[in-house]
Order: C-alpha cells, then sequence, then structure tokens
C-alpha cells in the first residue's frame, strides 16, 4: 500500500531540524527513507541484531513497529545518515491517541496476517515459538507507560553506532516537541547485561518509571533482558541547541 502524503507544515524548529558532520547527518524522514527504515528495523529486532533468528517474517514484523509512524507522523520521524546511507532511526509519536486508535486495528490486521503466513509457509519452529510468546505473553511484559504523552524509539545498525549520534536524535526530537508545547515524553529501551544501561538516558534528564523482563529471550541470550520505560519533563529549561558538528 503506498504510503498517504502528510502535509510537511510543522517542520523541525532550526538548526536543530538536520546536524552535519563529515561522515554523519540526522534529518527528517522522506518517503524514499521507508524501506531504509523498515530494512533497519528488522536487522536491529533482536537485540539490535536482525530478528530472523528469532521470527522469520521481516516485513510483517517491519509492519507492525514501523507502519504507524511512516504513514501518520512521518514528521516526527528522524533518520540518521552515515556517508549518505540511512543506517538509524528515531521514531516519535506527538499524538498518542491516534497511535492507540491505530494499532488496536492493526493488531488485528497483524494477527491475521500472520495465523496466514503460519501456515501456507510454513513458519519455522522458532518463528512458531515467537507467535506463541506474542499471544500468551507479550501483554504481560510490558512496563507502565504514562497516558497520553508522546513517546519515541530509536534503533541505530552497529557500524553507525555512537553516542553523537544517538544524542543528536534525541535533542533534536526533544527540540520538536518542545516547539509544540509537549510536558512529557517518554521512550522505551531494552537493557541487558553488557550493553545499553539506562545511564545514557539518566543524563539527559530522564528516570525509569518501570522495567519487566522479557522473556522471549532466555532461550537465546544468558542473562536477563529487561524492557524499561524512562521519562522526562520537558517544562524544564532546555539545553542550548546542538551545533553543526557532531
Amino acid at each position: 500500500m503506498p504510503e498517504p502524503r502528510t502535509p510537511r507544515t510543522a517542520p523541525y524548529p532550526q538548526p536543530a531540524g538536520d546536524v552535519e558532520s563529515s561522515r554523519i547527518r540526522v534529518r527528517r524522514y522522506r518517503p524514499e527513507d521507508r524501506e531504509a527504515v523498515r530494512r533497519i528495523c528488522a536487522d536491529t529486532g533482536f537485540l539490535g541484531n536482525p530478528i530472523d533468528p528469532v521470527f522469520e517474517d521481516r516485513e510483517l514484523f517491519a509492519d507492525y513497529l514501523t507502519g504507524y509512524y511512516t504513514r501518520f507522523e512521518p514528521e516526527a520521524l528522524l533518520v540518521c545518515e552515515v556517508e549518505g546511507e540511512v543506517r538509524g532511526y528515531l521514531m516519535g509519536c506527538r499524538l498518542p491517541l491516534l497511535k492507540q486508535s491505530y494499532q488496536f486495528f492493526a493488531n488485528i490486521v497483524v494477527a491475521v496476517k500472520a495465523v496466514y503466513r503460519c501456515y501456507r509457509r510454513p513458519y519455522n519452529m522458532a518463528s512458531r515459538a515467537f507467535m506463541l510468546w506474542v499471544l500468551m505473553n507479550s501483554w504481560r511484559e510490558v512496563p507502565v507507560t504514562p497516558r497520553n504523552t508522546p513517546h519515541f524509539h530509536m534503533n541505530v545498525l552497529p557500524n553507525a553506532r555512537s553516542v553523537r549520534s544517538t544524542r543528536v536524535l534525541i535533542r533534536t526530537f526533544l527540540d520538536y516537541l518542545r516547539a509544540r508545547g509537549c510536558r512529557a515524553v517518554y521512550g522505551q529501551m531494552v537493557t541487558y547485561s553488557g550493553r545499553r544501561t539506562v545511564s545514557f538516558f539518566k543524563r539527559y534528564g530522564f528516570r525509569v518509571l518501570d522495567r519487566v523482563e522479557v522473556t522471549k529471550y532466555r532461550s537465546m541470550h544468558g542473562g536477563r533482558v529487561l524492557l524499561c520505560t524512562v521519562i522526562k519533563d520537558l517544562s524544564s529549561a532546555p539545553w542550548k541547541a546542538p551545533q553543526a558538528r557532531i
């Protein structure tokens, strides 16, 4: 289905909208970025690595996680280019009630497709186990989130991950929310031993609201994997806009 056109009437504040260096550029999403964004979603879906060992249907996985953001709030979506290639993104939502309405119907569509493809293809054992986890446990393993509050999530390919690119993605999105009068924002992140702690977000004024263990990784990863909700009050004085060079 082609992406519906969304008027770009509310661009990101400048100079934070596009941030460049000799290697890295953070900019607004464009319709032609859709396939790259979906590919990155699938290539980082399993603890920062490709989702394939967990769930083989990359197309359906990307549909579920990116569909709303690319179709209904593309103006709140940032991409990170490295040497001219899109290698990361931050997907934001400023309209949580619209997102909830979309997700209700999207869940039904995705579920029907998954069941049909499971028997039509058929899916392998790992994919069937993933579907069983989604049905039986996924809804139990979701940390508390604040009501009617903007949110974001982000993924960057391993060869593009850096503190600087992550920092600018977050700063640019928070500037976007502040410019529109938003008072708070939350994000969800997966944390586990050896990588991804909440300390980075704490440096930017986020606090941990809740965390829950994600059991689907127990057989594939040594140690506990937690899904955390972090939240930030945007009513405090903002930092200075990021510099052009990162």
